[in-house]
């Protein structure tokens, strides 16, 4: 259980931080640049979870999606506390909370869903569209600096695989979500190569 009492303790005025196992690194170093990426996606969501909820409808569909937003973000906090707990050599006495392979099930389960009524694309897409899916391209685009934040760190300590294939399903489980909530598709801005370049 998480208990914040205090909001300031003064302990990263020199530019580092403290990792859930007691160790401290630098704020820039890979591990808090990783987990900082996802709560910046976290917030992001955030945003788009305001705009389908201030959105006055019963849309089945825009409701699933939002109910969806906030599983994410919950996701999302247990990849923060996977990604800032260095995996150690020892056994431990608790056992870390970790991103399991069912998360990233249930998120293929949902791509392969909301995909299942969106015509094949024959071009690259414009982000934008509805204020809902621009929002969401924004998260998505922010999903896959994560992901690249996090392979990064992969590359230089070990991580919890599921958490680097978790944010990659994610990234692309964001885009099908954007083309659902352009009107399956219908407000989807192609991109036209080389429009502007008579």
């Amino acid at each position: 259980m998480v208990k914040l009492n205090k909001i300031y303790t003064r302990t990263g005025d020199n530019g580092s931080t403290g990792l859930t196992d007691g160790s401290r690194v630098a704020k820039h170093s890979p591990r808090p640049q990783a987990y900082g990426s996802v709560d910046e996606l976290n917030s992001s969501l955030g945003l788009v979870y305001l705009c389908l909820n201030n959105n006055n409808t019963d849309n089945k569909r825009r409701i699933e999606i939002k109910n969806l937003i906030r599983e994410i973000q919950n996701d999302l906090f247990d990849l923060g506390a996977d990604l800032s707990t260095p995996i150690s050599e020892t056994k431990e006495k608790y056992p870390p909370l970790r991103i399991k392979k069912t998360q990233v099930e249930k998120i293929e389960q949902q791509i392969d869903k909301f995909n299942s009524n969106l015509k094949p694309l024959n071009s690259f897409i414009l982000p934008g569209g509805t204020e809902a899916s621009s929002l969401l391209h924004m998260s998505r685009t922010i999903a896959r600096r994560a992901e690249r934040d996090t392979s990064l760190l992969g590359s230089e300590e070990p991580i919890n695989a599921q958490s680097l294939i978790y944010l990659n399903r994610l990234s692309d489980l964001l885009f099908v979500l954007c083309r659902v909530l352009n009107e399956n598709g219908l407000k989807d801005i192609l991109w036209i190569p080389g429009l502007n370049q008579d």
